[in-house]
């Protein structure tokens, strides 16, 4: 089953640039996984520190791959630069 994910990152202020520095790498490694269909970065019009996530991932398989390497463990270590904790949504598409 494909897993629909939503990711809300804030940056403190005065680390912006450099978080979306590393945002953009995770983006360039990541859609080189053979599991990732899409990833997508984006930035709230109305908050410039605050970046969201669109992915879709083949299987859940994938995602924990993903999140095994070794950019999505450096962004971890980033953490103090951020605002509060990443929010992270998993979905699954309703059809009717």
């Amino acid at each position: 089953m494909k897993i629909y994910l939503t990711a809300i990152i804030t940056a403190k202020p005065e680390y912006r640039t450099g978080i979306l520095e590393a945002l953009q790498d995770m983006v360039k490694q990541t859609r080189k996984e053979a599991a990732c269909e899409c990833y997508r970065l984006h930035q709230d019009l109305e908050d410039e520190n605050r970046f969201v996530f669109y992915e879709i991932w083949s299987s859940a398989e994938g995602l924990e791959e993903h999140n095994r390497q070794p950019y999505i463990k450096a962004f971890g270590g980033l953490r103090d630069q951020l605002q509060e904790q990443p929010r992270i949504y998993k979905t699954a598409v309703l059809e009717p």
